[in-house]
C-alpha cells in the first residue's frame, strides 16, 4: 500500500472509468461533501464514467441515482442496479423476482435469528429500503464490539448466506454476487464491456473490509486514508491510498486522475 504520490501518472492517463465505494469513501459523517460531490462531476465533464458499488440498500440509493452525477450506482452489493433517467431511476436485478421473494422470506427469519442470540444487535435503520439483503448497523446508529460483529457473521454463513462487514454494516445475502461481481455485470449491460479485459484501466475507490475483494482485482485499486482501521482485518489491500480521509480522499484521488490526463503531473 502505497501513498498517492506514488500512482504513475503513466497508469492515470490509461484510466476508463471510476468505480466507488459510498459510505465514508463519499460520504462523511454520513453525508456527501462539497469536495467529493465536485470530484464526482469533474469526472463526469472528463468523460469518464462513475459507478458507486454499496452495501446500502435500493431504496436508500434512489435519490442520489437522480441527483448525483454518477451513470449508475449498484446497491445491495451487487444484486441491484439504479441507472438515471426522466423520473424514477431505471432499475436492473441480478436475480429473477421468484428468487428475490424466496430469499426475501428466508433472510427474515435468518435477522430474527440474529437479533435474538446476539445481545445489543440491531437491523440497520435502512431496511425498510432492501430487496435482496439485510444489513445489521455495527457503527451507524449502535455500536457492536468485534467479538459480536465476528457472531453475525457466522450465524449469517452458517444460514447459508454470503456475509461481508462495512464500515457500519454487516450484509448477508443468498446468492454468489458481491461488489466484484456487480461491476463486471453493470459495465456489460451498460457499455457491453469485459471488465475482466480491461482490469488495468479501471480505478476502484474504498475504505473497508468488503472492498477488499475489489482491491485484489484492480490494478489501480485505491484506498482513502480511513481504510487503515481496517487494516488488521484485510487480506488484500490497496496498491495506494490517500492522505485524506472519506469524501477529501476521493477528492484527492480525482485530483490525481485529472491531472494526469491534462499533464499536470509529470509523476
Amino acid at each position: 500500500m502505497q501513498a498517492l504520490r506514488f500512482w504513475p501518472a503513466t497508469q492515470r492517463r490509461q484510466v476508463l472509468g471510476v468505480f466507488t465505494d459510498i459510505d465514508d469513501t463519499l460520504t462523511t459523517e454520513g453525508a456527501i461533501t462539497p469536495d467529493a460531490l465536485q470530484a464526482l462531476q469533474r469526472l463526469k465533464t472528463s468523460g469518464l464514467p462513475v459507478v458507486a458499488i454499496t452495501g446500502r440498500p435500493v431504496g436508500w440509493s434512489v435519490p442520489f441515482t437522480s441527483t448525483w452525477p454518477v451513470d449508475a450506482i449498484v446497491a445491495e452489493n451487487g444484486a441491484v442496479a439504479l441507472v438515471p433517467q426522466a423520473g424514477e431511476p431505471k432499475r436492473l436485478y441480478l436475480q429473477d423476482a421468484a428468487t428475490r421473494a424466496g430469499n426475501l422470506a428466508r433472510m427474515q427469519l435468518v435477522a430474527e435469528r440474529v437479533v435474538r442470540e446476539v445481545p445489543g444487535a440491531q437491523l440497520a435503520q435502512d431496511s425498510p429500503g432492501r430487496e435482496t439483503d439485510i444489513a445489521i448497523d455495527h457503527s451507524e446508529f449502535t455500536h457492536l464490539p468485534r467479538g459480536s460483529i465476528q457472531r453475525v457473521v457466522d450465524i449469517l454463513r452458517s444460514e447459508g448466506m454470503s456475509a461481508t462487514v462495512s464500515s457500519i454494516h454487516i450484509n448477508g445475502w443468498y446468492g454468489d454476487h458481491d461488489k466484484q461481481v456487480g461491476a463486471r455485470w453493470i459495465l456489460q449491460a451498460l457499455w457491453n464491456r469485459d471488465l475482466d479485459q480491461e482490469l488495468q484501466r479501471w480505478v476502484y475507490v474504498g475504505d473497508s473490509t468488503n472492498d477488499q475483494r475489489m482491491f485484489a482485482v484492480f490494478d489501480n485499486s485505491v484506498g482513502v486514508a480511513n481504510i487503515r482501521r481496517f487494516l488488521p482485518e484485510l487480506l488484500h489491500l490497496p496498491r495506494f491510498v490517500t492522505e485524506a480521509e472519506r469524501g477529501a480522499g476521493f477528492a484527492e484521488v480525482v485530483d490525481a486522475l485529472l491531472a494526469a490526463r491534462t499533464g499536470g503531473n509529470p509523476a
